[in-house]
């Protein structure tokens, strides 16, 4: 008999994978490529609660892999995922997202996440960023563009950091290390972060 969605084993990632990718020193090398673990939630009586079977992460795909009709930016490969899961409309929803990188402006990314929310008032998210493209005007615009969207933009604290290593890693029993930094790095961007969001662009 087979097993049912949420009773099959869940894909997890390697342990180097996600401390390579989601180390929030701004000042590393070679970090291109962007992963995104995500969970949904459904509202029930007031309580979140939590849909295992609507949990796993992706990543961006090479320019040169056929993509879905969104593209292959990792946030519109997830809203290419969304409706395949028939989410109820009448139901209330509530999708984090923990992203190795803040979307960006390239390929439409924010615009395209902003349809979406206005599109499905049914479902609210929330990001929380290892780091932040804020060196051009346009990524920033990017960022305040989901806030308006209503969506939560944060960045990634130790919390957020060994609940994904708890959640989305094969980690083999092995607890969540922090590397040195994390704590200062995570302060740094939060005042960039919100920096950025008090900044109306003008």
């Amino acid at each position: 008999m087979e097993a049912s969605p949420a009773s099959r084993p869940r894909h997890l990632m390697d342990p180097n994978t996600f401390t390579f990718n989601f180390n929030n020193d701004l000042s590393v090398r070679g970090r291109h490529q962007t992963y995104l673990c995500y969970e949904v939630e459904r509202l029930d009586n007031g309580t979140w609660v939590p849909m295992d079977e609507r949990r796993g992460f992706l990543h961006n795909k090479a320019k040169n892999v056929p993509c879905g009709d969104y593209g292959c930016h990792v946030e519109l490969r997830f809203l290419c995922e969304v409706p395949s899961w028939k989410l109820d409309p009448a139901q209330t929803y509530r999708v984090t997202w923990f992203i190795s990188w803040s979307p960006c402006f390239r390929s439409g990314c924010a615009g395209q996440v902003h349809a979406f929310l206005q599109e499905n008032k049914h479902v609210r998210l929330r990001i929380f960023a290892a780091r932040i493209y804020d060196y051009d005007p346009l990524y920033q615009e990017a960022l305040r563009t989901l806030r308006d969207a209503g969506a939560q933009v944060s960045i990634m604290t130790y919390e957020e950091f060994k609940h994904c290593w708890d959640t989305f890693v094969d980690r083999q029993g092995r607890p969540f290390q922090p590397w040195d930094g994390l704590d200062e790095h995570s302060q740094a961007l939060s005042g960039r972060l919100r920096a950025i969001l008090q900044n109306q662009g003008n």
